[in-house]
């Protein structure tokens, strides 16, 4: 029988077969045209963003697990049973508050080279001045005087401890990290606002303020852009990881199925104009209060006491003509329920407003370690439904109160947009959001460059400086 096997065909030998493709990598079309791609590609992603997605995440994790840890201390610890003392025995307000300045006094004088800095005003000089780097030696003493300050009673919240802890993470992380993600010096300021970011994302429960409020915090007129991306990722990640301990409904309760009409927009803008007038006269006369009780020659807990004991006769006087649970003291997130579901005169409110500023001036202008976000937004919670109530006549007070926090915020930090977005992410009411951007623009403009921080810059002006600074 013959072999009918074809040995006119032989296989390819391995050689051969790994060639072809070699072959075809070198097709002249692929030689023209890959270049080209590779270009495009590295244009779109010219910037570095994995060092980001590892930092930012860290930072986000990080962040949320202290301010979760000072949350729970102070609203849930100390705050409570302090506010039920106060509010069932008066007279146990002047003593608890002559603690509060004594103790944190104490602490800031004895624990921090510099008693004066802390909480938002030393993140926002460490951006500008000292390229996000921070003094975290007094890291742990200060996070204490803060929960003293709230705790206790001071009229300030969570929000200062928070930006600060924020920024402390991500400054350190960045000695940290360094060497490993090869950081820049600018990338330690990113950080800085990256935390910063997040701390305020986790405490208010609201990412896409803590991101907003972050870049705007550094300029009265323009936003720290360069931090957007980490910011971002740090913001959502801080506020899973609070939420998934805390929980992740809106901090304060809005019913905002109320509808607005055009001419509540007239009366929104109006309302805008009003807050804007009120916040300048405060935050002017809080900044000469600040530089008076820094350059004031006595030791800082004296100082601190001295603004406590002011601060305990303002909760007291309102007690004294208002017998309720409403008292202008402590972190005061009960008091927005208080004013939007329950009925109070526009007297009262007036009075709660003047003597909340008032106890705000005295605590954080002697010292008192924290921020004023929430007692401006509480204020203008308060101004907006006396507004509705005596002068719009209208049937949506919660409309006028959401503008009206909105509009202070906007005022008093020079954040218009983190205001706006505070508003409708904090309080779940989105129904708000155009009547809100109305009043705190118009607020926004009409305060000028007054500002609750004295470390706010200009950016324009910054440029210019830098522009014409003499190149060596």
């Amino acid at each position: 029988m013959k072999d009918h096997t074809d040995t006119s065909r032989t296989p390819a030998s391995p050689h051969a077969t790994m060639a072809r493709p070699y072959r075809l990598l070198h097709h002249p079309l692929l030689e023209k045209y890959l270049p080209l791609v590779h270009q495009d590609l590295k244009e779109i992603y010219s910037r570095d963003l994995i060092k980001w997605l590892i930092a930012a995440p860290l930072v986000g994790v990080i962040t949320g697990l202290l301010i979760t840890l000072i949350a729970v201390v102070i609203l849930k610890g100390i705050w409570p049973p302090v506010l039920g003392l106060y509010l069932h025995h008066p007279w146990t307000i002047l003593p608890g508050l002559l603690l509060c300045g004594l103790l944190t006094g104490l602490i800031m004088q004895w624990f921090t080279p510099n008693p004066d800095e802390h909480s938002t005003e030393e993140v926002i000089r460490s951006y500008h001045e000292h390229s996000g780097r921070m003094n975290l030696r007094s890291f742990v003493p200060k996070l204490i005087a803060a929960i003293t300050t709230v705790g206790l009673g001071g009229s300030a919240a969570l929000e200062g401890p928070s930006i600060y802890g924020g920024g402390a993470v991500g400054s350190l992380l960045w000695t940290r990290l360094q060497k490993r993600l090869r950081l820049t010096g600018t990338d330690r300021r990113i950080l800085l606002i990256c935390g910063a970011a997040a701390g305020m994302s986790a405490v208010f429960r609201a990412p896409l303020t803590g991101i907003v409020f972050a870049l705007e915090m550094p300029y009265k007129d323009d936003l720290a852009h360069e931090a957007l991306v980490p910011s971002l990722i740090a913001s959502v990640v801080s506020y899973a990881t609070l939420a998934s301990i805390l929980g992740s409904q809106p901090l304060f309760g809005f019913h905002s199925a109320v509808t607005w009409r055009d001419a509540d927009l007239a009366w929104c803008a109006l309302l805008g104009l009003l807050v804007g007038l009120v916040a300048t006269a405060f935050v002017t006369t809080f900044r000469r209060a600040r530089r008076w009780f820094v350059q004031w020659r006595r030791p800082h807990w004296i100082k601190l006491t001295l603004g406590s004991f002011a601060t305990g006769l303002c909760g007291f006087a309102f007690l004294a003509l208002y017998r309720g649970p409403l008292v202008p003291l402590g972190a005061n997130y009960e008091a927005v329920g208080i004013l939007l579901h329950q009925h109070h005169s526009s007297l009262e409110l007036l009075v709660f407003s003047v003597l909340k500023l008032a106890a705000t001036l005295f605590t954080l202008a002697a010292g008192g370690v924290s921020a004023m976000f929430v007692p401006l937004f509480l204020t203008g919670g308060a101004l907006g439904t006396a507004f509705a109530q005596s002068v719009a006549h209208s049937s949506a007070p919660e409309l006028y109160a959401a503008v009206g926090m909105a509009s202070f915020i906007a005022a008093g930090y020079k954040t218009p947009l983190a205001a706006v977005v505070f508003v409708a992410e904090a309080t779940g009411a989105h129904a708000f959001l155009i009547p809100a951007l109305i009043g705190a623009a118009v607020a926004y403009v009409v305060s000028g460059d007054a500002s609750a921080s004295g470390d706010q810059r200009l950016h324009d002006r910054i440029i210019v400086t830098e522009s014409a600074a003499p190149q060596s």
